[in-house]
């Protein structure tokens, strides 16, 4: 099993650098479909990144529809939207025998309209007020991603770690 952040054509370098450091520290492939608003060698999407950038399995797709190939079972598709009546946390993502793939919006517009109203069983929402528009992007990736690995007991993850001259004991 392996879970998957998406990132519809992202435009801002450096959330999609923090996506990837979360990936990195999740063992989470992370999905980059085209265009984007950036160089994967930008300065910027590096430092947001930090050293963890070649820990990251990427995979590059040059549109919606070319990922949407390489998702084998679109029952475990799930389009992460503030238009959406479920609620992300009320999703099981248990089953640890599936991949699970989260697809996330551009920056600025979200995902496709048509595309999400073909799929209503698929939106999934993170409950906010009506103050903002909109979550910062790698935040809201991080929530999705965190409490699917939570439901999947955090399986091959490190649950403790212990540092050689451990201020804690």
């Amino acid at each position: 099993m392996t879970n998957h952040i998406a990132l519809f054509e992202p435009l801002m370098p450096a959330n999609t650098g923090n996506i990837a450091r979360t990936c990195a520290a999740t063992g989470t492939t992370l999905h980059l479909i085209r265009p984007l608003g950036f160089q994967t060698d930008d300065k910027h999407l590096k430092r947001a990144g930090l050293d963890y950038w070649d820990n990251v399995n990427i995979e590059y797709h040059d549109n919606l529809d070319a990922f949407l190939a390489t998702v084998p079972d679109q029952r475990y598709l799930y389009l992460i939207t503030k238009f959406s009546n479920l609620v992300y946390s009320d999703q099981d993502f248990t089953d640890t025998k599936q991949d699970h793939y989260f697809l996330f919006g551009k920056e600025t517009t979200g995902l496709p309209e048509d595309f999400m109203r073909e799929n209503p069983e698929k939106c999934l929402r993170i409950p906010m007020t009506d103050k903002v528009r909109a979550l910062n992007l790698s935040n809201t990736a991080a929530l999705v991603i965190y409490e699917a690995l939570r439901q999947q007991q955090f399986a091959g993850l490190e649950l403790s770690h212990r540092y050689d001259h451990d201020k804690l004991k």
